[in-house]
């Protein structure tokens, strides 16, 4: 079955939005350096289950909300605030999968969180 495979994120100031990432989530984000501005962004390992994706200048016509897999949405929604984003939502609980929250980015951008926890209740 068809599955996500790379995502984009608009951005007005798409250095910004990169330093943001960085900071937030330790991703590797680099110019693409093609024929348009694109800056590629490693979210992880090969290997590991995710998917990589980029960073672009804003078009008002795009919107995508991702999540981010965490390893605890309390620790990570602190390194939001602290990277210059927002918590949208406290921690929520969705039994039997985990934890989740929704943030915006300094872009305005909107993403989730989620922390995988099979005993949460």
């Amino acid at each position: 079955m068809p599955r996500v495979i790379h995502f984009e994120i608009n951005a007005d100031e798409p250095e910004r939005a990169a330093e943001f990432y960085r900071s937030a989530f330790g991703w590797e984000i680099v110019n693409w350096g093609g024929p348009m501005p694109y800056w590629l962004a490693t979210t992880g390992p090969d290997g590991e289950p995710g998917i990589n994706g980029a960073i672009m200048h804003r078009n008002e016509n795009l919107t995508t909300v991702n999540t981010i897999a965490v390893t605890s949405v309390d620790e990570f929604l602190e390194k939001v605030k602290s990277a210059g984003g927002s918590a949208l939502t406290e921690k929520m609980t969705i039994p039997g999968i985990g934890y989740n929250a929704y943030c915006m980015d300094t872009e305005g951008n909107v993403f989730g969180i989620m922390q995988d926890d099979p005993s949460a209740a």
